[in-house]
């Protein structure tokens, strides 16, 4: 008995199977339409889809990448729905062109896919960019507007050339100007032949009078002509010795060593120039009152600060405590014993004067130098967005003088300031302080001077 494998009928349906499937697969394969084996789904408005058809291509630079699934009339304008290979993707910047498939009406869809970078279009989503350049009608009425304007350009050249209409446009007017201005040049040389005649033989004459004098070899014009000649020479000279790099110019402008010494010594020169542009001025002008003395001390400073983060500061101070000396004398009296006896002299309201170099770090400047006529440092420190400076100077290292100050900037360069002098009392001139002052930098004294009557 034969199994059901072994019978005729069922090799016969395998068989049929196989061939269908074949045929499918083969089908599938040779089809026209380029969204077989997956597709996405766009669609865009046109109002007019005059000549597109369903199943009409739609092309990417020339490539067929889908059809024309459906064409719809919604609110009196054509919903065009396209199908397309799922491997091709759309920006929302991408754009769908109808364009003519040749003059019998055929159109398809061209698509432009939009940037790389721009975000990509979902499926089913609706592309805004649309363009119409295969309408037949558009070249039409083109064609049609083109020859609208030729018939009126020829009709005003007529009206322009005519007798009637020469007055009417403006190239009628030109070629009447130009028929009048040929009838008097006409009527000019018709009436004054004989002294036309006698202008062109004098012109004649002063020619041949200008060739005789340059042939003429005894006359001083063709003296000059010769020294031009040697001048050119000579010019000639110097600037093949400019080209060969001889001399000092020649080297100038051909050694390259010459040239980068100089384009050094320029910059240098810029530079040096530059800096004394950039250096700020500024004068600082403050009075302090002594609590412990009941006098006033006064001083005026210069800063220079040639950049950002460094300054140099010169003061001169009118100092009520002055500067206290001490002596030591010793006495001898007949018969009896030596006295030593100690002398202090003070100086008032004696001139001192301040010399110091800062350096900016941030919002705190190292001080050094000279203070008040003896050696010392000190240190500024901003805070509060620069509204307040905290000060501290050490000078006078014999008798160490140790000072701090506070200075709040009021507005615009005036600032009051207050602290205490002489804090260890090292040199007897402990005392507490108040004063205000005035700062003002170059910007500030060039409007003043603006402002001055004279």
């Amino acid at each position: 008995m034969k199994t059901i494998f072994q019978m005729a009928e069922f090799k016969v349906g395998m068989l049929v199977l196989v061939v269908a499937g074949l045929i499918a697969v083969m089908s599938m394969r040779v089809s026209e339409d380029p969204t077989v084996g997956g597709a996405k789904e766009y669609w865009f408005y046109s109002p007019n889809a005059n000549g597109l058809v369903k199943k009409s291509a739609v092309k990417m630079a020339g490539i067929p990448i889908g059809i024309i699934k459906d064409i719809q009339l919604q609110a009196g304008i054509a919903k065009i729905t396209l199908v397309i290979r799922s491997d091709v993707d759309l920006k929302k910047t991408a754009s769908a062109e109808i364009k003519a498939n040749g003059i019998l009406g055929d159109k398809y869809i061209e698509i432009q896919p939009g940037g790389l970078n721009d975000e990509a279009l979902e499926n089913k989503g609706q592309i805004l960019a649309v363009k119409d350049n295969g309408s037949m009608d558009t070249v039409m009425n083109q064609i049609t507007d083109i020859a609208t304007s030729l018939d009126s350009v020829v009709k005003n050249l007529n009206e322009a050339v005519s007798k009637d209409g020469t007055n009417k446009h403006i190239l009628g007017r030109i070629m009447q100007n130009i028929d009048k201005l040929t009838g008097d040049i006409a009527q000019i040389t018709g009436e004054n032949k004989e002294k036309i005649r006698d202008i062109v033989s004098e012109v004649s004459t002063i020619s041949r009078s200008i060739s005789s004098t340059i042939n003429n070899q005894d006359n001083g014009l063709k003296i000059s002509w010769a020294k031009l000649d040697k001048a050119l020479t000579n010019l000639e000279q110097i600037t093949d010795k400019v080209n060969q790099g001889k001399g000092t110019i020649g080297k100038l402008i051909n050694d390259d060593k010459t040239v980068e010494e100089l384009n050094t010594a320029i910059e240098g020169i810029n530079g040096y120039i530059d800096s004394g542009n950039k250096l700020q001025t500024a004068i600082d002008f403050h009075t302090d009152y002594l609590g412990a003395q009941e006098n006033w001390k006064t001083s005026v400073g210069i800063k220079l600060q040639p950049g950002l983060d460094r300054y140099y500061l010169l003061q001169i101070v009118d100092d009520p405590i002055g500067v206290k000396e001490s002596t030591n004398t010793l006495t001898n009296v007949k018969g009896g014993s030596s006295t030593d006896i100690d002398q202090t002299t003070t100086y008032k309201n004696k001139m001192k004067i301040s010399l110091q170099f800062a350096k900016n770090f941030y919002n705190t400047t190292v001080r050094g130098g000279m203070i008040e006529n003896s050696g010392g440092a000190g240190f500024d420190v901003h805070f509060w967005k620069r509204k307040f400076l905290f000060s501290i100077d050490a000078f006078q290292f014999s008798q160490l003088n140790l000072r701090t100050s506070l200075k709040y900037n009021v507005y615009k360069g005036i600032y009051v300031t207050g602290g205490v002098n002489d804090a260890l009392n090292k040199s007897q001139g402990y005392s507490n302080y108040v004063g205000a002052g005035l700062f003002l930098t170059n910007d500030d004294m060039k409007v003043l001077m603006t402002k001055l009557p004279f």
